[in-house]
């Protein structure tokens, strides 16, 4: 028995830490919004008992359910658009001789380098009416009079792309730079054009990348509040700004809990799909 112990004792040490963690800074505050999430909220912006189901009832609301169709549109958009302009930075990092490819990779992680409100702010700057772009295109005769680009669904759209546009990329150049070259040598002694090679080759095998890419791109983009803040100011509301707005503004903490753990929930499923995708992936 003492031997037995002896060798689990390595093992205990080192998934100890990491069970600590994440049992203090996970599962814990995880357990309080669930708790929370069935409270009620009191007159001083508080919760109070007894327990209730009126949270989740609320989010059958009209309006929150208007809130949810837009950041899942906002979502797909970004999505798509990071997908589109991904792929042919990924292709071409994977296709690029191997000592350039560090360099080229440094340069799509190099804005990680800077806080993101920090780079979202630039781009507030450059769209504002006053900014940049609207003096340069009027200084040279293009516009008239200012732009409206500034707090539009279209400056949250550009503000998620630049923000997540690397995300999609890594996973798209990691299954790319894996493809067997023989089997596109193959294709092309076959007669396929390049076109056909992309779509009957090329497009099958990256669809891990191309679905690892849309998850990691998917999931943030339903929580940065911050960026249709900055970009939208307050004519737009998603369920980031949604949740943000119940526990600090509304104070409606219970309501928070309950939209904090439908978005949780929403991310739950999105992950099991692409475990369950990858595990089709190996099985083929």
């Amino acid at each position: 028995m003492k031997h037995k112990w002896n060798n689990r004792l390595p093992m205990f040490v080192m998934i100890g830490p990491a069970f600590l963690w994440m049992a203090i800074f996970v599962l814990a505050p995880l357990c309080y919004v669930v708790g929370i999430s069935f409270l009620s909220k009191d007159s001083s912006g508080g919760v109070m008992f007894p327990l209730t189901l009126a949270s989740y009832f609320s989010l059958w609301n009209e309006s929150f359910l208007t809130i949810f169709s837009r950041s899942l549109l906002l979502s797909l958009q970004t999505t798509i658009i990071c997908l589109a302009v991904g792929y042919p930075f990924a292709y071409v990092i994977a296709n690029a001789p191997k000592k350039h490819r560090g360099l080229l990779l440094l340069l799509i992680m190099l804005p990680f380098w800077i806080n993101s409100v920090i780079r979202i702010y630039g781009w507030n700057t450059l769209l504002r009416q006053e900014g940049v772009i609207n003096s340069v295109l009027m200084s040279i005769g293009i516009i008239s009079s200012p732009l409206e680009m500034l707090y539009t669904d279209g400056a949250v759209l550009l503000g998620m792309v630049y923000e997540l546009l690397p995300f999609t990329i890594l996973p798209l150049y990691a299954s790319i730079e894996k493809l067997d070259r023989s089997l596109l040598e193959a294709a092309s002694d076959l007669g396929a054009t390049k076109p056909h090679i992309f779509t009957r080759v090329i497009f099958p095998l990256t669809m891990p990348g191309i679905f690892a890419g849309s998850i990691q791109t998917f999931i943030p983009s339903l929580g940065l509040f911050y960026i249709s803040e900055m970009m939208g100011g307050g004519s737009t509301m998603y369920i980031g700004n949604l949740i943000k707005n119940q526990f600090l503004s509304a104070r409606n903490w219970p309501l928070g809990a309950a939209l904090s753990l439908l978005l949780i929930l929403i991310t739950l499923v999105l992950m099991k799909l692409y475990t369950k995708v990858g595990s089709l992936e190996d099985m083929a």
